[in-house]
């Protein structure tokens, strides 16, 4: 049963609700820890650590949906899941011992030790630019990167997390440089979706098989981060070359949209948007679904400066950019590092010539370097991260190894010998 934004239950209490609900729970004892999820893309970025918790009756995980401007999806994100969603209402009333979120808005309010997470791999992007009349250059100078300043990490002159888990050393030293100030809580543990990726490759064609690509079929996968210099933004150029340059036999084209866009837009603008500037040639991803497989199946990637291109460096699918922002990406991320050695989609050539191009230009070693930046702890965050929440929930951890799960299967989107794909790419 789930409970979210002011629903009212009339029947059985909650073992989360304050009061008489407690009376009746079975386990009782248990460290309370609150789950803040943002928005879909905050949710998904979590995913990787309730198997942390999930299985220690010590725990009792619940969830709350956070103020955000993204944050339409977020509530049906957790009811997926099943677990107790507070309203946000009562989330700020309560006393927890552990308090995990990824975004920052609204932590200030709630009550007990917060350890925070990025929600994306590189911290490619820098804060939002300073608009209007005001000195152009001063503002570009103030600009910090994004999740990792002051105005992410300090409210009211106070650090707000009790720990800051970073993917990169990399990352920490950003932090010194941006908002030394929360140096002393930063802990770098890793990146869950590295790890998963990582481990997910050698089983690369059974995920092509699940997905229901024929062998020898080249998939090329699309990926869109969000806002105003997102391939997204070029739909209407990108897409149709696909649809009209593509041979409809021996390729497949699927399409990833961040989250926020759907958010902002709603979903069926998004589809509706996508399908018809592809003409049905194209597969469009929801945003709920896993991106994961779809990167470990691809043989090639065209992308932006959003965090599925940089994990697609972990791959061997070369990587063209249809659109790169530079204005807008930290000069010394790994990102940055990636529009310096990736071809960019040229609207001159023919787009096969491109992706031939891209093959052979491609090289693996370059593409490796960028890849490790993503990570400094590769195959470790598991046992740093449940280590990091044991600390702070102030329990001795289960007596074993972390076993993170394995990256599901997924769900065919070309079922093998039928007509189309999910969101109408045609078999032809």
């Amino acid at each position: 049963m789930t409970l979210v934004h002011g629903e009212v239950d009339h029947g059985e209490s909650t073992y989360g609700k304050a009061g008489s609900g407690r009376r009746w729970a079975t386990l009782t004892g248990c460290k309370e820890v609150l789950v803040v999820v943002h928005s879909t893309v905050y949710g998904q970025r979590l995913h990787d650590i309730y198997p942390l918790l999930g299985a220690d009756l010590r725990v009792h995980v619940q969830f709350t949906v956070a103020p955000h401007a993204f944050n339409a999806g977020a509530a049906a994100h957790l009811r997926g899941l099943g677990g107790t969603v507070l309203p946000w209402d009562e989330a700020v009333r309560r006393e927890f011992d552990l308090v995990l979120a990824a975004g920052s808005q609204g932590l200030e309010q709630l009550r007990g030790p917060l350890v925070r997470l990025p929600h994306g791999a590189g911290h490619i992007k820098l804060s939002p630019a300073g608009t209007g009349a005001e000195a152009e250059a001063e503002a570009e100078a103030a600009r910090t990167v994004s999740g990792l300043g002051p105005e992410y990490l300090v409210r009211n002159g106070r650090v707000v997390p009790s720990a800051f888990a970073l993917a990169h050393e990399e990352e920490r030293a950003e932090v010194g440089r941006g908002c030394p100030e929360a140096l002393p809580i930063t802990e770098v543990v890793g990146d869950g979706c590295y790890d998963r990726i990582a481990a997910a490759l050698p089983a690369r064609e059974r995920y092509r098989a699940a997905l229901g690509l024929r062998p020898g079929e080249r998939l090329v996968l699309v990926c869109s981060t969000w806002g105003s210099g997102s391939l997204f933004t070029r739909l209407d150029a990108v897409l149709p070359r696909l649809a009209g340059e593509l041979p409809r036999r021996g390729y497949r084209t699927a399409l990833l949209v961040h989250p926020n866009v759907a958010a902002a837009h709603g979903p069926w603008a998004v589809r509706s948007w996508a399908t018809a500037t592809a003409r049905g040639a194209v597969t469009v991803l929801g945003p709920e679904e896993d991106w994961r497989p779809l990167l470990v199946a691809a043989d090639f990637v065209i992308g932006d400066h959003g965090s599925v291109t940089l994990y697609g460096t972990m791959t061997a699918a070369p990587i063209l950019l249809a659109e790169y922002p530079h204005r807008d990406v930290n000069p010394r991320s790994p990102g940055a590092l990636l529009a310096r050695t990736a071809p960019a989609l040229s609207p001159a050539h023919p787009l096969t010539s491109q992706l031939d191009y891209a093959a052979r230009q491609y090289r693996r070693s370059e593409y490796a370097a960028i890849a490790a930046r993503i990570s400094s702890e590769p195959g470790r965050f598991d046992r740093r991260m449940r280590r990091l929440l044991y600390r702070v929930l102030g329990l001795g951890e289960p007596a074993h190894v972390p076993e993170p799960p394995v990256l599901p299967l997924p769900a065919p989107l070309w079922p093998s010998g039928g007509a189309t794909g999910r969101a109408g790419q045609d078999r032809r």
